[in-house]
């Protein structure tokens, strides 16, 4: 008689009966690790060669880490590692009964292999331990899939399988090295030409500002770029207008293999850790319909104003523009979830909104200076590797308000270290309008008539002061600011009108 199943629907899963476990030996290759360490025995320029990418722990036996681990010590300290010099440090290491140390190390090199083969086996060796390494992550995402704890979510499961496969992926890389000058070379003048080539003759991605985009060249591939200013300065404002700019501006050609190539503007990812993806849209809604920003969120408008919004809405449709809201994450999952969008739908441009909201992998009792070099190191670390621009967004200290002069310079940074130290270009926003708005005198008086043509001067403009650029002179670019939709322009000059008649 079949069994009843108490809940329809549900699968029974039939446990099987026990078996003789499989016994499956992880991947190891034990004379290759014998013959690269013979060689490097008899001959210790073999370490060289394989010292920039292996390390101890990639060996499979507890013996050959130390043997490795010993002649490494001893190489770099400028002594020679022989089967004599070795083996005093290595006295207290476990052997089968009847192997004595020098005995084992005296068998390693008469067996070693050339050192024209070291490279190989190193290689060997390495790839081996990464095996080992995933099949590892592979038995942890099983177990804690089965047996999770209460507070993990899958998504935080996944992040973390992420992180480590990167960290495999990231660890003991034998591609990097010294290259020749000429490929260098070769690379420089194809970016020269590119740039001779793209519209405004630009070597990165144009902002979309032309001021700032002469003064920067557009924004570079591996830079790290840091946007600060006190809150007010409109630092959101004009890291959204930019990344907006250059997703609207996206254009690509298609390669042999089928991918795609950008030849204009970009595709943009947004980390908004301070605002959600609704408020953000709600600003660049407001920027391209030219209606308020309240007035949208208040529902106070016109038919008019309805019929620009929807217009503005139906053109940024199909722009490469992707959020992230999610906010308190951390730097290793925005470097997880940056690498994710890079790889499913392309990547020309990051935008951190903003950094003091990132938190390190360290514990929170750590200090937070060092937590923040984290941060930046990471993001300098990730700009390099996707060879894209990332622009993060940065507070200042009160610092700045003590001051007579609200300007603010780079020893206003919060833990300014870390931040100086890994940006390649500091930009502070600076409206000098923000500041006099909130220190009108009584009406009546000469300083309120004096305070009235300072105000004059000073509306609607604003200043981008490079306090840092790696590649190019430090300044300040006047920009054009609308308060009402948070748009910074091009600031129209009287010297750039046409001549009158």
């Amino acid at each position: 008689m079949p069994a009843i199943d108490p809940l329809p629907g549900r699968r029974l899963y039939q446990v099987a009966e026990p078996r003789e476990p499989v016994t499956r030996v992880p991947p190891h290759n034990i004379e290759a690790e014998q013959a690269l360490l013979g060689a490097l025995l008899l001959n210790n320029d073999a370490f060289d060669r394989v010292s920039d990418f292996l390390r101890p722990e990639h060996f499979s036996e507890e013996l050959h880490r130390r043997i490795y681990e010993v002649c490494g010590q001893l190489i770099r300290a400028g002594k020679l590692a022989t089967v004599i010099t070795l083996k005093t440090f290595l006295s207290g290491m476990e052997l089968p009964e009847g192997v004595t140390i020098q005995g084992y190390l005296a068998r390693l090199a008469a067996e070693a292999t050339t050192i024209i083969n070291a490279e190989d086996y190193g290689r060997a060796i390495h790839d081996l331990a990464v095996r080992r390494d995933l099949i590892s992550i592979g038995e942890e995402v099983v177990n804690t899939a089965f047996d999770s704890p209460i507070d993990s979510s899958p998504r935080q499961q996944i992040e973390e399988a992420e992180r480590k496969l990167y960290a495999i992926a990231e660890t003991g890389r034998y591609d990097g090295g010294f290259q020749r000058f000429s490929d260098a070379l070769t690379i420089a003048i194809d970016m020269a030409n590119s740039a001779y080539q793209r519209d405004g003759h630009l070597s990165g991605t144009a902002t979309g500002l032309k001021d700032l985009d002469e003064k920067m060249g557009g924004l570079q591939k591996s830079d790290l770029i840091i946007v600060a200013g006190r809150p007010g300065m409109g630092k959101t404002a004009l890291a959204t207008n930019i990344a907006f700019n250059i997703a609207k501006a996206y254009q690509f050609e298609l390669e042999a293999d089928g991918s795609r190539k950008t030849v204009n503007g970009g595709i943009v990812g947004f980390f908004s850790l301070e605002m959600s993806a609704e408020q953000l849209a709600t600003r660049v809604i407001a920027e391209q319909s030219g209606v308020a920003s309240y007035k949208i969120r208040r529902g106070d408008i016109n038919e008019d104003d309805f019929r620009r919004i929807t217009e503005a809405a139906r053109d940024m449709q199909n722009i490469p523009f992707y959020i992230d809201q999610s906010g308190g994450i951390s730097i290793a999952q925005l470097t997880a979830r940056a690498r994710r969008l890079k790889r499913q739908k392309g990547l020309d441009l990051l935008v951190v909104d903003y950094l003091q909201l990132l938190s390190g992998s360290r514990a929170r009792s750590d200090n937070r200076v060092q937590e923040l070099t984290e941060i930046t190191t990471g993001l300098k670390a990730l700009a390099k590797e996707l060879a894209v621009p990332i622009m993060a967004l940065s507070q200042l200290s009160r610092q700045v308000e003590s001051r007579d002069d609200k300007r603010p310079q780079l020893s206003d940074l919060r833990e300014s270290g870390s931040i100086e130290q890994d940006a390649d270009v500091v930009m502070f926003v600076f409206r000098e309008e923000y500041y006099l708005k909130n220190r009108e005198p009584r009406e009546g008086t000469e300083e309120h008539i004096a305070w009235q043509t300072e105000m004059e001067r000073a509306h609607g403009r604003a200043e981008a002061i490079l306090g840092k650029q790696r590649h190019g002179p430090t300044g300040m670019v006047p920009l054009a600011f609308e308060a009402e939709i948070t748009k910074f322009s091009n600031l129209a000059e009287e010297d750039r009108f046409p001549e009158r008649m």
